[in-house]
């Protein structure tokens, strides 16, 4: 685990990720906060570009809560077929939506605490939501900003909770907002995995990672 950086070195950082794309986008397809719950909750153990194909032709036919009610959980397993963890994931979907209709007038709720009530919900999809759709600066961890943080001292920390306080202690204010999707892309597109592409990388100068890769 990399030491954390110091302010300086996170404001460069952040500089050059909104420099280098100033408005980052999710890339689970959505049209509305509903929506964006349940790709969120389809996304677990799954890629985004494999949720996008189930959920086309979902959202086509169920965009509400109710809709997705009344299409009913045969309905929805049969769209959601090809993620992985379909069938209790289908069955979260009518459980949530329901939740969603009885408990806040079928109205997805704005507060972390009331989106973690939802099955299939956890601190991670409710930070999503949050960010992408009201606009907070939640900080919702995964595997990517996991690996980013702690390779590069942006946000170390031993599991997923301790990356999150690191991103909002140590991100200067005004990047919070997109830090999250700016580390998810670096890291899904750019410090991958098994062979980080260091020498495409616009922050390896000021990142602690000692096995780089690929001349600069």
């Amino acid at each position: 685990m990399a030491k954390q950086l110091p302010y300086p070195a996170m404001r460069e950082i952040f500089a050059r990720f909104q420099t280098a794309e100033a408005e980052p986008k999710g890339e689970l397809e959505h049209v509305n906060a509903f929506t964006l719950v349940v790709a969120v909750a389809l996304s677990a153990q799954a890629t985004d570009a494999g949720v996008n194909k189930a959920t086309r032709g979902l959202f086509a036919v169920a965009d509400t809560p109710q809709k997705m009610l009344a299409l009913g959980l045969d309905g929805v397993t049969e769209h959601i077929k090809t993620i992985g963890l379909f069938r209790q994931k289908a069955k979260n979907i009518i459980k949530l939506s329901q939740m969603i209709v009885d408990d806040y007038g079928g109205e997805v709720p704005s507060s972390r605490a009331a989106l973690t009530r939802l099955p299939g919900v956890g601190r991670k999809t409710a930070n999503v939501v949050l960010n992408m759709w009201f606009g907070h600066p939640a900080q919702a961890v995964d595997t990517h900003i996991f690996r980013v943080g702690n390779r590069s001292g942006i946000a170390p920390g031993k599991d997923v909770d301790a990356v999150e306080r690191a991103i909002e202690d140590n991100v200067p204010a005004e990047y919070q907002h997109h830090a999250h999707h700016w580390l998810i892309l670096h890291g899904r597109y750019i410090c991958v995995a098994r062979k980080p592409k260091c020498g495409a990388c616009l922050i390896r100068d000021l990142c602690q990672f000692e096995d780089k890769t690929e001349p600069a």
